[in-house]
């Protein structure tokens, strides 16, 4: 008994949610798509940059 009305329980809730269509899908997977290009970016050349520093400052020492 316990099962059948947990799954009951659960379908009554499934239909309750409001889910996306696939225009808001696809809107949001880009968003986060450029989101990660930008901060990838902006992490790689932030490295590179602190790198190129830290050889510079290596190098006043030697």
């Amino acid at each position: 008994m316990k099962a059948t009305s947990f799954i009951q329980e659960c379908k009554a809730e499934l239909e309750k949610v409001h889910w996306p269509t696939r225009q808001e899908v696809v809107s949001s997977t880009m968003v986060v798509l450029v989101t990660v290009v930008i901060f990838s970016v902006f992490l790689s050349v932030s490295d590179f940059l602190f790198l190129k520093l830290l050889k510079w400052f290596w190098a006043l020492g030697a």
